[in-house]
């Protein structure tokens, strides 16, 4: 069994796109400037927001943090949001989600310049993904097919299961994985909520990507012997023997299915790094397309 290291490969990413901005100061060019908007004071919003400046830090981008109230009009953020599209000194912006409940979320991501959308959430930026053009891939999928590519994970002919099917994760991986390339060339099945037997659909999977948000909702029973096994889960679960009082918890019951496994990913240290690192990347290329 071997274990995706996510924060391994995601620090050996942000190495190499450091080494780019390092040459292109040498140059004397201007550095990928990435900004963020986050509206309101969810704590773990904000400690993502944080994460992704120390990041940008670390590999000599330049960052803007935007803070706004939790009673932001949705024109008030439409108009930052205009704003941001039309700085030239601005590369690419994100809008940390959930938004408070005045504004409408699909509106506002609508409204981001294509070009500067390096979360991947646009839907021109989504159709190009799936028509095979080159374009920004939503950073948690880009991720993982980083991971893959990396550890040189066998997709060609595989069986693919994805358990959800969220714009943010679960659909593009399906699309993704399905694609012609590496990773891709495999067969999908996408199951959620409604689908029935999903234990005897999981068992036949050579790769399974979970990204439903139920804490060790994949078990052992549920996987076959050498499978694949992706955890996009990350959920809060109380624990009164931890310091901070929880756990972070992924969908898969790791203690178990790693016994069956010939890859997965651990949470924490897994997808999560990964997601921050592939950001960071789209931000390289929406500077580079931009200039």
């Amino acid at each position: 069994m071997v274990i995706l290291d996510g924060k391994k490969v995601s620090n050996d990413i942000k190495n190499e796109i450091a080494a780019e901005v390092k040459k292109m100061k040498a140059k004397g060019e201007k550095v990928p400037h990435l900004a963020a908007i986050i509206v309101g004071n969810d704590g773990a919003s904000l400690t993502y927001v944080a994460s992704k400046v120390k990041a940008c830090e670390r590999v000599g981008f330049e960052s803007t943090m935007i803070r706004m109230s939790n009673t932001t009009s949705e024109i008030e953020l439409l108009d930052k949001i205009d704003e941001l599209n039309n700085n030239p000194d601005i590369d690419g912006f994100i809008i940390q989600l959930p938004l408070p409940k005045q504004i409408d979320t699909q509106k506002v991501l609508m409204a981001v310049d294509p070009d500067k959308d390096v979360d991947g959430f646009h839907p021109m930026n989504f159709g190009k993904m799936a028509l095979d053009m080159s374009t920004f891939i939503p950073a948690t999928p880009f991720g993982i097919l980083e991971l893959l590519d990396r550890y040189n994970v066998e997709t060609k002919g595989k069986h693919t299961v994805v358990i959800g099917r969220s714009h943010i994760v679960g659909r593009p991986m399906s699309i993704l994985m399905g694609r012609k390339g590496f990773p891709g060339n495999s067969t999908v099945t996408v199951t959620h909520s409604h689908t029935k037997n999903i234990t005897q659909i999981t068992s036949q999977a050579d790769i399974i990507i979970s990204a439903l948000g139920v804490p060790n909702f994949l078990k052992a029973e549920m996987v076959k012997d050498d499978a694949v096994i992706i955890d996009v889960g990350i959920t809060r679960v109380a624990d009164e023997n931890s310091p901070k009082g929880y756990v972070i918890t992924g969908d898969v019951d790791f203690e178990n299915v790693s016994k069956k496994a010939s890859f997965i990913t651990p949470v924490p240290g897994g997808v999560g790094p990964m997601t921050i690192a592939m950001l960071l990347k789209n931000t390289l290329l929406a500077r580079e397309l931009r200039h």
